[in-house]
This record gives C-alpha cells, structure tokens and sequence, in this order.
C-alpha cells in the first residue's frame, strides 16, 4: 500500500465494477483505513455510479480505480473527468486498466499512448506508466466473460496521474504595480543636445554649405513631359479605344473631342452651302409619283427648280 501514498488523516475513494472480487475489495479498504486513521476515511464507489454521485468537487485526497486484484475494469473519458473533478489541487489518481499493444480498429481497449492522452485530456498531468504485466489466466477468462473481448495482445498497466494545485475555474487577483510614474521629462545629456541643436546663428556660419535646390534639377528634369507618356499602360489598349472610370490620363477627353467632331462632320449641307438640313424630292412623270424626300429644317433658299426628274433649291 505504499506504492500509493496513502497516510493518516487522508479522504480516499476506492472505485470498483462488477468484475471485482467481493472479498478483494473488502481487504483492500480494511487495510486502506488502518492507514487512514480516524482522522481518515475512505469511501467506495461503484464506477456506474460515480457519475450519479452527490460527491463534491474537491473531495479526496486519493482515488484509486480498477486496483482492486481480480478486476478487469475500462475507463471512459467522463469517468476520468469525474475522478479528476472529485481529487482535490494535488491529489494522485492510481488506475488499472486494459490495454491492447496492438492497434485494432474499433476497439472498446485502448492503447498505453491513448490511455495516458486520455487521462491528461480529463485535466491531470504528470500522467506516467507505473508497472505493465500481461494478463493471468484467471483475468484472461474475466475478459472474456464480463467484457466479451477476445484478444490475445492485451496488458495490464497501472498509470497514475496528479491533479494541478489549483482548481478548474479559480481565479486569482492580477498584483500590478500601483507606484505613481514620474511626469518629467527624462534627463537629456547636455554634449547629446548641442550636437543635433541647430541655431539661426550657424547659418552665418563660413563653414556651413548650403545647396540651391534647384541645382539639384538637371535638364532632363525641366522638360515637360509627353501625355502619352503620362498614360497607363492599359489605358485605350485592344481593338475598341476605351478610356477607364475615373481616367486621369486624358483619353476621356481625347474621345470626347473626337465624338463631337463625327458629329459635327456628319451633318448634311446643301450644295450652296446655306442649307443644312433639306428635302429633295424626286418627281417621276412615268409614275407621276414623288419619291425619295429628304427633311429640310433650316433653309435660306430663294425657290425651288425642277431639272429632269430632280427638284433643288436656289439659295442667295
């Protein structure tokens, strides 16, 4: 019983299933509480149960689970949770269980790796392997009678676990400092101000140059530049002179004054030049029809001639 650390005036709990031996289990807590006193005490539970139970959070120093000899018992990962919930900030968790050294698909055994991944998710750390021994011929058949398991790769491993010192949840005030800081400025070294101070007096200075701005600007820089140049190199590209939204380049503007100019151009005038918009009307005597009419809107014509078949103003 020293392998668990158990000592006067403890809480322990002694978690146990339908495979453990009745008169196992009770041998085990008699010597539990002559180690315990009467200070002590240590409960039993049954692993179906403990979820069930009224225990509180906190409550024991020690849990032991599947120790019992004789008992093939499996851990769920809510049972490890309740066992990590119930031990108090630094408290030790010893368990027994199955284990498979082969991995099998769909297996309800875990593995020693998934057991202590299993046992570190539910909150414990400090989780290692304490002692791994393959199964006697009496646990071999408790398998397979209370479990229905078969497999011929299964261990017996006991894995303890230790609860941090805090509880899940507790909080803790933050110690800031409450020291007023100094509003003054921060010293400056004197010999550090006067290198990077600059009075109107050190431009009077002989030794100090300084340069023309503009001579800094060669030829290159003073000639105005093409538009062309100015213009985005997608600007107006493909088939179809396009400008862009928002065009800063100047080929809006360029389009525009080429679309003002097709219409301007497209407009009719009159031979004499003073009509810009007129009818013509031709006059067929075979069909004694007129054909042809072209609208005239604005006119300065003095009359109307007819020569053949074709009618035509006479402007001033």
């Amino acid at each position: 019983m020293a392998d668990f650390g158990v000592s006067a005036g403890q809480i322990v709990a002694v978690i146990w299933d339908k495979s453990s031996p009745a008169e196992a289990l009770k041998d085990l807590v008699d010597k539990l509480q002559a180690l315990t006193g009467d200070e002590g005490r240590v409960s039993v539970e049954n692993i179906n149960q403990l979820l069930q139970s009224a225990h509180k959070e906190s409550s024991f120093d020690i849990v032991l689970s599947g120790i019992i000899p004789g008992s093939i018992t499996l851990h769920s990962a809510e049972i490890l949770a309740e066992m990590a919930r119930i031990l108090r900030p630094g408290g030790c968790l010893f368990l027994k269980e199955l284990v498979e050294t082969a991995v099998v698909n769909n297996s309800k055994v875990k593995t020693a790796s998934k057991l202590c991944s299993a046992l570190t998710l539910s909150g414990l750390v400090e989780v290692k392997e304490l002692q791994r021994k393959p199964l006697s011929p009496e646990e071999i058949q408790s398998v397979r009678e209370h479990l229905g398991y078969h497999s011929d790769s299964l261990l017996s491993v006991q894995i303890t676990g230790k609860k941090p010192n805090f509880e899940v949840g507790s909080s803790s005030q933050l110690k800031l400092s409450t020291a007023k800081k100094s509003s003054g400025k921060p010293a400056v070294d004197p010999a550090a101000a006067k290198l990077w101070t600059l009075s109107a007096n050190d431009m009077e200075d002989e030794s100090v140059d300084l340069i023309d701005s503009d001579e800094l600007l060669d030829a290159e820089d003073l000639k105005k530049p093409d538009p062309a140049s100015l213009r985005a190199p997608s600007c107006g590209e493909g088939k179809k002179r396009k400008a862009c939204k928002n065009c800063t380049c100047g080929l809006a503007e360029e389009l525009e004054k080429e679309k003002s100019r097709d219409q301007t151009s497209s407009q009719p005038k009159s031979a004499c030049g003073n009509v810009s918009i007129w009818m013509v009307t031709q006059y067929s005597q075979r069909t004694e029809a007129y054909t042809d009419q072209l609208q005239l809107y604005r006119s300065d014509c003095l009359g109307i001639v007819t020569i053949g078949d074709t009618r035509a103003c006479v402007s001033r």
